[in-house]
């Protein structure tokens, strides 16, 4: 996709959704990493049923060690791989209470040393807690990017580059918004809605759904 085509193809995405949010549901930075840490193949969906009541308890890590693992696991036992989730938070909130005075770092090199955070993790908390310009690629980013042309790469870590490399700077920060977005609800993984899409025309996929197909 060329460097035109890939400006337009952001701005009729921020044109649509101006102001991209994550569709997890928290109240403060410790909340957002471990709803994301939770959120690894488990929907968003799935993970705000499970931690509203648990956010009504928990805003601190100190929150999360006084509750227990026990604890944790019955209001997160809906969630896929549970036992394991629940082990990486507590020993996650043990470390920020010991090491980081109970903040999250606002540092990738730190986040990927917690428990059960890895570099999309990471990337996701700097960019809605701290508002940087990182490009958390999951599965929808990683179809987006390869259908589309957008950004090309065999795995996440070469989109990841790919994005960083040809995003254009009024985009930056909203960009892993607009594409997770997009791939979750448009240019979904088996059937894209492609007559509603509104790059549709700017989109190098060869096999397009243009026409709805009837129920």
């Amino acid at each position: 996709m060329k460097s035109a085509d890939i400006f337009e193809f952001y701005r009729r995405l921020a044109e649509a959704n101006p102001d991209p949010q994550t569709e997890l549901e928290f109240g403060n930075t410790y909340q957002l990493l471990v709803a994301v840490t939770l959120s690894a193949q488990a929907t968003d969906v799935g993970v705000n049923k499970a931690t509203r009541a648990l956010f009504e308890i928990v805003k601190t890590p100190q929150d999360m060690l006084d509750l227990g693992e026990e604890g944790l696991k019955h209001h997160i036992k809906t969630i896929g791989l549970f036992n394991s989730k629940a082990k990486n938070v507590m020993a996650m909130a043990e470390i920020l209470v010991r090491e980081h005075g109970g903040e999250v770092p606002a540092d990738r090199d730190e986040l990927v040393k917690l428990p059960g955070v890895g570099r999309k993790t990471a990337n996701v908390v700097l960019n809605c807690a701290f508002g940087a310009e990182t490009f958390a690629v999951d599965t929808h980013i990683f179809r987006v990017g390869n259908r589309t042309g957008l950004a090309k790469g065999k795995n996440v870590d070469a989109v990841e580059r790919s994005l960083e490399k040809k995003t254009p700077k009024p985009f930056r920060v909203g960009a892993h918004h607009w594409l997770i977005l997009h791939g979750r609800y448009i240019c979904k993984a088996r059937t894209p809605e492609c007559w509603r899409c509104p790059v549709v025309d700017l989109c190098g996929y060869k096999d397009k759904v243009l026409e709805r197909k009837k129920k």
